[in-house]
């Protein structure tokens, strides 16, 4: 077993229902669920302030109604939320290219060779949070350790916004102490099974024997046994691949002004050049995205033969989607630029420069 590796699992707090909140500030502080609001509908995830009243994910929406009379339902908004994943992910290369997506807020980040050379891991996961806090207005717990299991686990101990250590030296006795439904992959029916057992904490689970836990789960037997060990030796597995590289900025008031705007759209330019000169990500594709006050939303985009890399090309295509936005009567709250459409075996075909514009409405905002 390796114990000098240096693991971080970054799950963010209560995402769905953050992004929500954040991009509705009517929405803050208020009991949220996420999810489709009807006979069959699920809980997708819940706010904090609908947690205290016994709403949970997964569980349906009108018992989540009947334990909270007043809860805001909202339906989801995937195409936003996988756009801020992504500036999660962007936030987590600069640091290290091993990056395990779990799902679209968590992913586990191997950094004993980290792209900044930092010694200790809680460092980096330190300043991983507070960018992410800078960045997208969300927070973020984040567990340290050297296995995904006890990451995974520590990740999960001071939520929310919560940052964990969990030191070779001290793994088997925190082991010990945890309940074996904080155990990553029991689930209830597993955790029943091993009430039966006998089995209530790492250390009860620590005392059965190899034989016994794969008699009674088979594969599944050997990985807790290794667990109460504080045995994991699996690699973080990089596995995703960046389709789009970009930037965007939420107003505290509402922009209107031509200036302003091209003005704000220039600065969000020199950042998008950072990024994509950080990332070294090439497309030939450049958005513009605009959210109005009203919370609806477009995009606009221009395609080029060329791959998008200098501010000379950018700048005049930004200009151009801009020409194709109205503002005047419909004061702009986030502007943003994002490259997308990477090089690919299509590129030896001809291209043609094309706009895409599509007009996407807020719902439940």
């Amino acid at each position: 077993m390796d114990t000098h590796r240096k693991i971080i699992h970054i799950d963010m707090d209560q995402f769905f229902a953050a992004v929500e909140q954040r991009d509705n500030p009517a929405l803050r502080g208020l009991p949220v669920a996420v999810g489709h609001d009807g006979e069959r509908g699920v809980v997708s995830t819940a706010s904090y302030e609908a947690r205290r009243f016994g709403v949970h994910s997964a569980q349906s929406i009108q018992v989540a109604k009947r334990l909270c009379p007043e809860l805001i339902i909202v339906p989801s908004h995937f195409d936003r939320y996988k756009e801020v994943s992504a500036q999660i992910r962007d936030i987590m290369q600069d640091y290290t290219d091993l990056i395990e997506p779990i799902s679209l807020d968590e992913a586990f980040l191997d950094v004993t060779h980290n792209k900044k050379n930092i010694e200790l891991a809680v460092d980096i996961a330190k300043e991983i949070k507070q960018r992410i806090l800078q960045e997208t207005g969300l927070t973020a717990s984040a567990g340290v350790s050297y296995c995904k299991f006890l990451a995974k686990i520590a990740s999960d101990y001071r939520k929310p916004n919560g940052l964990c250590t969990i030191h070779p030296d001290q793994a088997l006795s925190f082991i010990a102490r945890l309940r074996i439904e904080q155990f990553w992959l029991v689930g209830k029916k597993t955790a029943e099974k091993m009430h039966k057992m006998g089995i209530y904490n790492g250390a009860q689970l620590r005392d059965y024997s190899l034989q016994g836990l794969t008699a009674a789960f088979g594969k599944a037997g050997q990985m807790f046994y290794d667990f109460a060990r504080g045995i994991d030796d699996r690699p973080v597995v990089k596995d995703w691949v960046r389709k789009s590289v970009g930037c965007e900025r939420t107003y505290e008031h509402d922009i209107h002004t031509k200036a302003a705007i091209t003005i704000e759209l220039y600065h969000i330019l020199l950042e998008l050049l950072d990024r994509l000169h950080r990332t070294q990500f090439q497309g030939h594709t450049l958005t513009l995205k605009v959210k109005y006050h009203d919370f609806t939303q477009i995009t606009r985009s221009i395609t080029s033969p060329e791959l998008l890399l200098t501010k000379e090309q950018l700048l005049p295509l930004s200009k151009q989607l801009l020409h194709k936005v109205t503002f005047e009567q419909h004061p702009i709250r986030l502007l943003g630029l994002s490259i997308g459409n990477p090089p690919s075996a299509s590129d030896t075909k001809p291209h043609r420069e094309e706009w895409i514009d599509q007009y996407l409405p807020f719902e439940g905002e």
